[in-house]
């Protein structure tokens, strides 16, 4: 069973969120759903970077790693990295042994993200 590592985007909160799961599109509809929590905030959340693991610790892991670092810098250089390492214009995704297909929502969000990439703020 694959476990991902992803980072949304709310245009309209302008802002971040990160998670992990084992169901990426499930997970998202969720997310966009209405509950409780800081995801409930908006519902317009976009998938725009995600990573494939084996194990859910793994991709568990990942999420701390970067949520730890709490820097623009690093979540701008991620998302455009895996852009910019994509030659077929599939972006904000990272290939492994057993990637996910890109959406047409992936690279709606990206496009997003890069007309905002000056404003962006985080939330934690």
């Amino acid at each position: 069973m694959d476990f991902f590592f992803y980072i949304l985007f709310s245009k309209s909160l302008n802002r971040f969120y990160f998670g992990h799961t084992n169901d990426l599109t499930g997970r998202l509809r969720r997310h966009n759903s209405a509950h409780k929590g800081f995801t409930a905030k908006a519902n317009d959340w976009k998938i725009v970077y995600s990573e494939v693991f084996n194990s859910k610790s793994l991709a568990y892991k990942r999420e701390m790693q970067i949520k730890n670092r709490k820097s623009r810098e690093v979540i701008e250089q991620l998302i455009c990295s895996a852009g910019s390492e994509h030659p077929d214009g599939h972006v904000g995704r990272v290939t492994g042994s057993n990637p996910v297909a890109p959406t047409e929502s992936h690279e709606v969000a990206f496009l997003i993200y890069l007309s905002f990439k000056n404003n962006f703020k985080f939330g934690y």
